[in-house]
């Protein structure tokens, strides 16, 4: 009887994206930057620009994308992602550029550089994930941190009256002339996850019809420095995150 090799009759529909390394990831068992990451890989590998495509990636968490996509990264000083995304696609606008940054980054040392990029409609595209504390040094209160929400500096939790509340980022920046693309999303679940997708590739595709500014916020769940497990730390997400920063598209226009 002959032996039938089912093997070459298979196709594969679900591998690594071009636009991703082999290399083994550093994130924390349930955090959302890994799941950000291969979003935006699938992203350029479907529009077809991976090699055109320059990244910035800031400190913090997202310091080691350069690790895991295979299209060239520039390393920013904390906060300074837009100012080096502008620079580098001022000097090569045939290029796509884009920033992957935290909220203890965009948020706060680099609050006035977001701003400001916003504000210009500067031709670049960010993708911000929120996890509501600063990830990579200890998980201190962040501008993104709930109210109450107990962080290594806000053991009591987060006090309004002390510390202000905390800062809805893409609200903010959709009231700007310069954004073309504003929206939140969530990596919480599949369902989350593929519109996620959608959002991340409109932003990319605002840039490539030469449009202005976009951005996409991602919400993250964080286990380690919530003191959680992974179950636990998309369940709080879902459960306290989103009443407080609402998914949706904030800003569209031209796409």
């Amino acid at each position: 009887m002959e032996t039938i090799d089912k093997t070459d009759k298979m196709d594969r529909v679900f591998q690594r994206p071009e636009a991703l390394t082999k290399a083994t990831t550093h994130y924390c068992p349930g955090c959302g930057h890994g799941v950000a990451h291969r979003l935006i890989a699938e992203v350029l590998d479907e529009l077809g620009i991976r090699e055109q495509t320059v990244g910035v990636a800031p400190v913090g968490c997202s310091v080691l994308m350069y690790n895991y996509m295979n299209i060239d990264m520039l390393e920013a000083a904390h906060g300074r992602a837009p100012a080096v995304a502008t620079g580098f696609k001022r000097a090569r606008p045939d290029l796509t550029v884009f920033c992957y940054q935290g909220d203890g980054d965009l948020a706060a040392i680099g609050m006035g550089e977001t701003i400001a990029a916003a504000a210009r409609g500067e031709k670049i595209c960010v993708i911000f994930v929120n996890n509501a504390t600063y990830g990579m040094t200890g998980g201190q209160m962040a501008p993104t941190t709930l109210v109450g929400q107990k962080t290594s500096t806000s053991a009591q939790g987060r006090m309004s009256e002390r510390c202000g509340f905390p800062i809805k980022v893409a609200e903010m920046l959709s009231v700007l002339d310069g954004p073309q693309y504003i929206a939140r999303v969530s990596v919480s679940s599949a369902k989350y996850i593929a519109r996620a997708k959608q959002a991340i590739k409109k932003a990319f595709e605002v840039q490539q019809l030469d449009l202005g500014y976009s951005l996409v916020e991602v919400l993250s769940p964080c286990p380690t420095d919530w003191h959680m497990t992974p179950q636990q730390a998309v369940n709080w997400l879902e459960e306290n995150m989103l009443p407080y920063y609402p998914l949706g598209e904030f800003k569209v226009q031209g796409v």
